[in-house]
């Protein structure tokens, strides 16, 4: 066991990590936020979208999910290429592609050109989240991933704010040059994505070696950190990217992931329609403002709790807490259909989804690192991310055939219930309180 760091080290390792989040956080949250608005804004666009093109409840719902098929296929690939070449220029190329996708589709004329364009967007897209994980263990010890996950991860929340405002406005002002609105709305929300992918290849340091915001003391001291965290999992047999893929903690991972996916894009998909339904007749710049509710609730939580699980270094029960909050939430939506009760019930389940993923992406580097890390983590992404295929798909299965929405709400809060008693499952990680007492100064 190392010495107990001075009070002197302790301050420049707390203002060398506080440079790295400010210098890295803000800048990875807006690119989170424009891909979270560009994969779901067509939960808007279904508004008016779906008369237009002839769409029916079921395929709605697979157009919506069908972009995980692409998203699935490329993520591993994906991150594999990112750990090698590097981030800045990997991640310049996912935005840049999926930017343009995500404007094409504004142009599309039929179902099966929609399906198309969602699978496109999912293979142009897929690795960014996954890579933006594990590029996170290249900058934060495990002491502070929680705490920045979710300062990143509240760009979800965000999006639902920003992008519920944007889409709701575009919807129901944009009508240029005699185009549907709904076009304008793909094809004006992939723009922000093609400028910041030119940015990120000019300002995205690869790792803490490149970074110029930094000293040279400073990257000597958290690369040397960075390093004796990953010799202590090297240790423990992960270093292989066939073993990140084989290790059965990953698809225990996979399991609760996949559940979780089904709450979370059913609540981004649905939940406009949903609101729509409760309001009877209002606008839909009025949707957009009151789908937005829900999303300010997770905000502050999200927050909270990545803090709370970091203080503690405990992972399990913070995950399983939320997404059981999560899952009352989403079953407790059939029973009255007020819109105080459904906006109230909403920001339930948003709290609880939302605040269980800095905790739960906290788990997979106690025990992968390097390549194991890049392919582990796509695993779970890719593999559990088909569960934002199954769950619109069976939702909107289920709505064609009861006629009502809420049976498929309580499909998907069912599976959230599910994804908090496999959380409870995982393996205790002492570990990962013994790797955080033994990051101190030799």
């Amino acid at each position: 066991m190392g010495k107990r760091p001075s009070a002197g080290a302790k301050g420049f390792e707390a203002k060398t990590i506080r440079k790295v989040q400010i210098r890295l956080i803000p800048f990875l949250f807006v690119l989170y936020v424009v891909a979270m608005i560009d994969r779901i804004n067509i939960g808007f666009a279904g508004l008016t979208m779906n008369k237009d093109l002839g769409l029916n409840s079921q395929q709605y719902s697979i157009a919506a999910g069908i972009f995980f098929i692409g998203y699935f296929l490329f993520e591993v690939p994906s991150n594999l290429i990112l750990h090698k070449i590097g981030a800045r220029v990997w991640i310049a190329r996912i935005l840049l592609s999926w930017g343009l996708v995500a404007s094409l589709t504004g142009l599309v004329q039929c179902v099966h050109q929609l399906y198309i364009a969602r699978v496109l967007l999912g293979f142009a897209e897929a690795g960014y989240y996954p890579g933006i994980v594990l590029y996170m263990t290249y900058w934060f010890r495990q002491r502070e991933q929680a705490r920045v996950l979710s300062l990143f991860l509240t760009g979800f929340a965000v999006n639902g704010i920003v992008g519920s405002l944007i889409s709701g406005s575009i919807l129901q002002h944009v009508h240029w040059l005699g185009v549907a609105s709904w076009r304008w709305l793909f094809i004006l929300e992939g723009i922000p994505a093609i400028a910041l992918g030119f940015l990120t290849y000019r300002v995205l340091p690869n790792r803490p070696s490149e970074a110029k915001f930094l000293t040279a003391e400073e990257k000597e001291w958290l690369q040397a950190e960075l390093d004796r965290e990953d010799q202590l999992k090297l240790q423990r047999g992960r270093r292989s990217a066939l073993e990140g893929m084989t290790h059965p903690r990953v698809w225990h991972l996979v399991a609760i992931y996949f559940a979780m996916m089904i709450g979370s894009y059913t609540l981004s998909f649905f939940a406009p329609q949903l609101v729509k339904s409760v309001l009877k007749g209002n606008s839909n710049s009025l949707v957009g403002y009151v789908v937005m509710i829900p999303y300010l609730a997770a905000l502050a939580a999200m927050v909270f709790v990545g803090r709370s699980s970091d203080r503690r270094m405990e992972r399990r029960y913070h995950a399983a807490i939320c997404l059981l909050v999560g899952g009352i939430g989403f079953l407790s939506l059939g029973w009255i259909h007020s819109p105080f009760v459904t906006v109230a019930l909403l920001s339930l389940l948003a709290v609880g989804y939302c605040s269980s993923l800095s905790p739960f992406w906290a788990m997979p580097s106690e025990f992968l690192t390097g390549f194991s890390a890049a392919s582990g983590i796509a695993v779970i992404n890719s593999f559990g991310n088909l569960g934002g295929f199954a769950g619109p798909s069976l939702v909107g299965f289920i709505t064609q055939k009861t006629g009502t929405l809420y049976g498929g709400l309580a499909f998907a809060g069912t599976s959230m219930l599910i994804s908090a008693g496999l959380v409870l499952l995982l393996p205790k990680t002492a570990r990962v309180r013994l790797i955080a007492e033994r990051q101190t100064t030799p």
